[in-house]
């Protein structure tokens, strides 16, 4: 012990002793081990850490599955038998997103609104901060409604009042009675990772008709915990067992459904689990450069210190306790830059989470924790062995008497020989990162430059919810949706208004199954073929942009009273009427039970995203009418989501619009506002957010491979200036001099390019699956990198040997 503190102390002199080193050092070993530390915190929280509820690894989501779809909504029917009939849970409960318009309670407003089994707030251990949670008589249809509000929407609508429970608030038309306030923090982030629940209803007293209905799925999904030591696969072998006889029951609805079991946790970040773990490997690139870069300064100052160590040879010390010293001085460095980084990494990470916190699920539990900071200091020890090793066993294996009869003067040709290795192995290490930055930028160019089907420029999207007075009936509400759009069609600078119903691209889905006229009805709805339906006016071919390829598209006088018609897409014309003219057809749809005549067909639109659209299987798409609507699917308050296609950028009527839809009626409300070009930006914020962090990385890689290899070759240079002196007194002209030391930089730089690309075609394979029009062997990616890299260790190489060059020959053969 007494040996090591010996170590310390003499290392920490040594290490203020040379301040201009270690400065340069723990900076350097800072930026390695702060990316790798934010990065890890963010690994650490969304992939590490458990989720907070007890028993977390006991919690599963329950979906449908069909043909065409792995993950679908649950019918509610459903959800009820495989609460009654499954062996393998302790409890299910379902949940469905929605939003109502709050009213009577100051301004009116929307709220996200979660409907929920009574079995929720169980099977996740939460406890309410006041009152209590649904009892299982309350959620049952024709029960007195009541609802839980979160705890902020308790503080900012209801200045946290004591005496919350009990109140009644008004949400469509309906009055509810508050039993509780649930925690913030709250949210399974399994469908939408920014929506945050304001309001919780039971889920059985959804009164709209269809929901009863074994063959309608309204987007709800369901969580499940596993008993005690029942297994996922058991858990799979039971679920399946329930959905074939629900199918022999039911053969109509359920013929062909399947029940897919995912692990919450695996459902809240399967999707980023591939880019965090290639990210970490990114920034595990960048320190090991880092401490490439730290070793070569070790060996540029351990010819300083040759003869201090020949002496201590000489007196008695041993190899090992030279080492010893050597590393104990550099577990000193790393602990310095550790703590710097650690410092880096807490601001890093606070500025990345508020950039794109959408991006990333369980944004919420990434911070600096207990197993962060003992990552830190384990990268810290680590990269203090990794830099200081090699420096160590060349300096501890000197050549006594040859040290201390040169007294320090002069190159070893082993030292350099190390030096030009690591130079060779950051420059490798480089050109991975810089492949993966480009391959990830050639994919977001390609992606930009996609057809989505539309022209998003200049076009507002937003929901509007109407005074639920104004729904009594169907006559009602189409008359209020009317006077909606005649109002926006009004405002100058609105060029088209079109109010829609699943109609927009990105942002959701609405799938309904239907049969082609003159062929046979199937027996159940799982034989009928799929389209994409959109409800729309006849403006919205205008607002959205889209193309009308044939026929004509919907008009006004394509009322309710009219023949039900419907406008097809080109794939749906392609896929179900090859070599036949669509024009004339009908169409029947399966739930609704409607005979839609074709009268026209638009241009596809990329509805399942730009990236993402071809790998769907339902490409077919359809539009109807929305006053054609059955009078019985008018239920609720009335509301849709508008399209408005501006003259000038929305942002110029928006408030406009807004002021406009209040003038209507006091209780009209206006939410969610967008424009469709943020829309096709959010649906590739994943991918743009892994193109910079990688692009940050490989530059900082970039950087720290070009500093390495300018004090390599700076200090090659300054051991040969004698050498070069002699050259030129011998007559050698300075482009000889040049083109000599240059070469020796650049065969570094080319030996570690070819390794380079080696391990990057072998490491870019893992990154596939997150390009998009781009190979991971893309050549031209390839050759671009390896000469951009290329031209900048040239241009590291060229600096120091240009400045040798100025030397005077006499003064550089005076040089020791």
């Amino acid at each position: 012990m007494g040996t090591l503190l010996q170590d310390i102390k003499y290392g920490f002199r040594m290490l203020i002793k040379n301040g201009w080193f270690t400065l340069i050092a723990v900076a350097t070993l800072a930026l390695g081990i702060g990316v790798n530390t934010a990065v890890f915190s963010v690994v650490n929280g969304v992939l590490l850490n458990p989720l907070p509820f007890p028993q977390p690894k006991e919690l599963v989501t329950l979906y449908e599955n069909s043909r065409d779809f792995k993950q679908s909504s649950i019918s509610y029917p459903n959800f009820l038998d495989w609460q009654r009939m499954n062996s393998v849970f302790s409890s299910i409960a379902a949940f469905r997103p929605d939003s109502f318009n709050l009213t009577g309670s100051g301004e009116a407003q929307q709220v996200n609104v979660e409907m929920v089994s009574s079995d929720f707030f169980p099977i996740l251990g939460v406890r309410p901060l006041m009152g209590r949670t649904f009892t299982a008589e309350e959620d049952k249809r024709g029960a007195s409604p009541v609802a839980l509000i979160s705890e902020g929407l308790w503080k900012g609508k209801f200045g946290s009042s004591a005496q919350i429970c009990g109140t009644t608030i008004t949400m469509n038309r309906k009055g509810y009675t508050i039993i509780g306030v649930i925690p913030a923090g709250l949210h399974l982030a399994v469908q939408s990772y920014q929506d945050k629940n304001e309001v919780f209803v039971p889920v059985a007293t959804y009164d709209d008709p269809f929901f009863q209905d074994r063959g309608v799925h309204e987007g709800m999904a369901a969580v499940g915990r596993l008993k005690p030591g029942v297994t996922l696969a058991q858990a799979h072998a039971d679920m399946d067992g329930i959905a074939n006889r629900l199918a022999a029951a039911y053969p109509n609805a359920d013929k062909g459904a399947g029940i897919t079991i995912v692990p919450l946790k695996e459902e809240m970040v399967g999707e980023v689990r591939p880019f965090l773990l290639v990210l970490l490997g990114a920034v595990g690139f960048v320190l090991l450069i880092a401490c490439v870069n730290v070793a070569n300064l070790q060996l540029a100052r351990s010819s300083s210190r040759s003869r201090e160590f020949a002496i201590r040879a000489a007196l008695g010390a041993s190899q090992t306790r030279v080492i010893r010293q050597l590393l104990t001085e550099s577990i000193l460095l790393g602990l310095a830059g550790g703590a710097l980084g650690l410092i880096l990494a807490q601001w890093g990470t606070q500025a990345a989470l508020k950039v794109l916190p959408e991006a990333l699920p369980r944004a919420e539990a990434v911070g600096l924790d207990g197993r962060v900071l003992f990552f830190t200091l384990a990268a810290s020890i680590l990269a203090g062995v990794v830099f200081g090793l090699a420096p160590a066993l060349k300096t501890a294996e000197p050549n006594v008497q040859e040290m201390l009869k040169e007294g320090g003067r002069g190159v070893s040709g082993a030292r350099n020989r190390a030096q030009g290795v690591f130079v060779v192995i950051e420059m490798a290490m480089a050109l991975i990162l810089l492949v993966g930055a480009g391959l990830m930028i050639r994919s977001l160019v390609d992606l930009w430059s996609v057809n989505p089907g539309f022209n998003p420029h200049n076009v507002l999207v937003f929901s509007a919810s109407l005074s639920p007075s104004l729904g009594a009936d169907a006559a009602t509400t189409r008359t209020a949706l009317r006077q909606l759009e005649s109002t926006l069609q009004a405002i100058p600078g609105v060029k088209a208004v079109s109010l829609t119903g699943g109609a927009l691209p990105m942002q959701g889905d609405n799938e309904l199954p239907f049969w082609l006229e003159g062929q046979p009805k199937p027996a159940n709805t799982s034989e009928m073929k799929p389209t994409l339906f959109y409800f729309v006016d006849p403006g919205y071919v205008k607002a959205m942009g889209i193309e009308l390829k044939r026929g004509r598209f919907l008009m006004a006088s394509d009322d309710e009273h009219s023949q039900p018609i419907v406008v097809i897409d080109e794939n749906f014309a392609r896929q179900y009427f090859p070599n036949q003219d669509p024009i004339g057809k009908q169409i029947n749809l399966g739930i609704i039970e409607m005979h839609l005549q074709v009268v026209g067909i638009v241009g596809h639109v990329k509805h399942w995203g730009l990236d993402t659209d071809a790998h769907n299987t339902i490409q077919a798409q359809a539009y109807m009418p929305l006053v054609q609507i059955p009078d019985k699917l008018f239920i609720g308050p009335p509301g849709a989501t508008v399209v408005v296609r501006t003259a000038q950028s929305p942002a110029t009527v928006t408030e406009t619009i807004r002021k406009a839809i209040e003038g209507l009626n006091s209780q009209d409300v206006m939410y969610n506002a967008h424009t469709m070009d943020d829309i096709i930006s959010d649906s590739l914020a994943a991918r743009r957010f892994s193109m910079i962090l990688l692009g940050v990385f490989a530059a900082l890689a970039l950087a720290l491979s070009s500093i390495g290899i300018f004090g390599v070759i700076s200090y090659v240079v300054s051991q040969r200036t004698r050498e070069i002196g002699i050259r030129m007194a011998l007559g050698a002209q300075r482009g000889d001099v040049l083109r000599l030391m240059l070469g020796d930089g650049m065969k570094m730089t080319l030996i570690g390019v070819a390794i380079g690309v080696v391990a990057a075609l072998l490491v870019t394979r893992l990154m596939q699956n997150m390009l998009f029009g781009v190979s991971a062997a893309d050549p031209l990616t390839f050759a671009a990198v390896a000469v951009i890299l290329s031209g900048v260790a040239l241009l590291a190489c060229y600096l120091p040997t240009r400045r040798a060059m100025r030397v005077d020959p006499m003064v550089a053969l005076r040089y020791e």
